[in-house]
């Protein structure tokens, strides 16, 4: 009777141990990140066609080294990359006698024509990050009708695969960062907080266009629940 009562207790507290390991590595397997187009064409240390200021090469390291250090955490890390065809909607060379940043009026949407930038196959449309860190790599702006901020839809409503890939790994929280905050990652995290998962920017291992219109996007993103991060 003694011997089958230490064998139950042993059985009871070897039960539990394996409880607690399991519940340790699902909640480890609900945060991931999502890093946002760091592409040569969106920094100056690529001398990118529509290179963010502050994009230089300290902050592609700092970047770098951020993500390094949540994948050895055991984070899945997702990319975003933006991935146009040379015919895309957003470039102002498209539109005749239509310069850089105009915004145009196409049905009953307003499009801001850009530089033409990550051409598919390109040198600067390429991720600046090691393709060994991401568990996957969401492309968007294909289509080249639509313009794609968002690493989840583009502005037609066509979903990427971004949503199907987090659910399928389990993922209920989000840390996002990447370029630019008041463009591509206001509307990623926008759209990641729509979707249902808990989203945390981190500011610093971000850069935006302009000044004013990334405290907008940051005001904007606090309003739909987005936690600001200084950083990690």
């Amino acid at each position: 009777m003694k011997e089958s009562a230490i064998t139950l207790v042993t059985v009871i507290a070897c039960l539990f141990t394996i409880l607690v390991l399991a519940t340790t590595a699902f909640s480890e397997q609900k945060m991931a990140v999502i890093v946002v187009d760091v592409q040569g064409d969106f920094t100056t240390a690529k001398k990118g066609s529509l290179a963010v200021e502050g994009t230089d090469d300290s902050f592609i390291a700092k970047v770098k080294n951020a993500t390094e250090a949540l994948k050895n955490k055991g984070y899945l890390i997702f990319a975003t990359q933006d991935w146009h065809p040379k015919d895309h909607v957003s470039f102002f060379t498209n539109h005749e006698g239509k310069k850089p940043f105009e915004a145009i009026k196409i049905g009953e949407r307003t499009q801001v024509l850009w530089p033409p930038h990550c051409i598919q196959g390109t040198e600067n449309a390429k991720l600046l990050l090691s393709d060994d860190l991401f568990a996957a790599v969401v492309k968007k702006g294909q289509d080249k009708k639509f313009d794609s901020y968002s690493g989840f839809r583009d502005d037609g409503g066509a979903d990427t695969e971004m949503d199907k890939i987090l659910k399928e790994n389990g993922v209920k929280e989000l840390l996002i960062y990447g370029i630019a905050t008041d463009y591509c990652v206001k509307a990623t995290a926008i759209d990641a907080a729509n979707a249902g998962y808990k989203v945390t920017v981190i500011e610093d291992l971000c850069k935006g266009v302009a000044p004013e219109s990334t405290a907008k996007a940051l005001e904007e993103m606090k309003a739909k629940g987005i936690t600001i991060k200084k950083e990690l």
